[in-house]
C-alpha cells in the first residue's frame, strides 16, 4: 500500500463489507492508525478498540451486522447521492460525473458497485495527493457528518470510522445542526417496506465493466 494515503485506504476497508482479508490484514491497519498524524489520539484509540473488536468476532457475525445496519435502509446508506437525490434521474447524472472523474484518473470499477459507494469513494481518495483528497472529503462531509450522527444516535461502533474522516477533513460547519437532525428523526420507514423496495429498484448501472482494484494489498 506505498503508493496510497493509507490511512483512507484502511477506513475504505474497515467501512467495507467484512472480508477474510480484511481480518488478515488488521496488524498492519492498526499500524497505519498509529502513524497517522493527522488523526487526534482519542480518534486513534477509538479506531484501534474498533481494530481490536474486529480480531475477536466471529466473521459471519461481523457481516450479518453489517447487513442489518448498513443494507436495510436508506437512513445509513453508504452511497453518498442516495442522501442527495434519492432515486431521481438527477442522481444517474452525478454517478456519471463521479465514474468519468475515476477514470481520468485511471480509476476502475467493478460492475457489481456503483461510484457513489463511500468505500469506493474513499478507495479513489487514497490514491489521491492530500491536498486533493481532503478537498474531495470536505465536499461529502455534509453526508458523512449525518451518517456519523445517526450511528452515534444508534450506539454503533462504525461511527468511529466518520469521527475519523471528520477529524482530517475537519468536521462540517452545520455539524451541530446534523446531530439535531440525527436525534429528531423518526424510524427509517424503508426498513418496513423492504421487499417493495427492492423489488421496484432493481437497476442496472454499468453495461461494460471494468475491473475494479479495491482489494487489501
Amino acid at each position: 500500500m506505498s503508493d496510497r494515503w493509507l490511512i483512507l485506504k484502511v477506513l475504505s476497508v474497515l467501512l467495507s463489507y467484512p472480508e477474510q482479508a480484511a481480518i488478515t490484514a488488521l496488524d498492519e491497519m492498526a499500524e497505519v492508525v498509529r502513524l497517522e498524524r493527522r488523526l487526534a489520539p482519542e480518534q486513534q484509540t477509538a479506531l484501534l478498540a474498533f481494530i481490536d473488536a474486529w480480531r475477536g468476532g466471529d466473521l459471519l457475525d461481523l457481516q450479518a451486522d453489517y447487513v442489518a445496519l448498513f443494507d436495510r435502509g436508506r437512513f445509513l446508506s453508504l452511497h453518498l447521492f442516495e442522501h442527495v437525490h434519492g432515486e431521481s434521474r438527477d442522481r444517474g447524472q452525478a454517478m456519471v460525473d463521479l465514474l468519468q472523474m475515476y477514470e481520468s484518473h485511471g480509476f476502475a470499477l467493478a460492475a457489481r458497485e456503483l461510484p457513489d459507494y463511500i468505500p469506493l469513494f474513499l478507495e479513489y481518495l487514497s490514491l489521491q495527493t492530500p491536498a486533493v483528497a481532503v478537498t474531495l472529503l470536505q465536499d461529502a462531509m455534509p453526508i458523512l457528518g449525518l451518517l456519523g450522527a445517526r450511528l452515534n444516535k444508534r450506539g454503533s461502533a462504525y461511527r468511529v470510522i466518520f469521527d475519523a474522516l471528520a477529524g482530517i477533513a475537519g468536521a462540517p460547519a452545520e455539524l451541530e445542526r446534523l446531530h439535531r437532525q440525527a436525534a429528531e428523526e423518526g424510524p427509517d420507514a424503508t426498513v418496513q417496506h423492504m421487499d417493495e423496495i427492492w423489488e421496484e429498484e432493481a437497476v442496472s448501472f454499468m453495461a461494460n465493466p471494468a475491473v475494479c482494484r479495491c482489494g487489501v494489498d
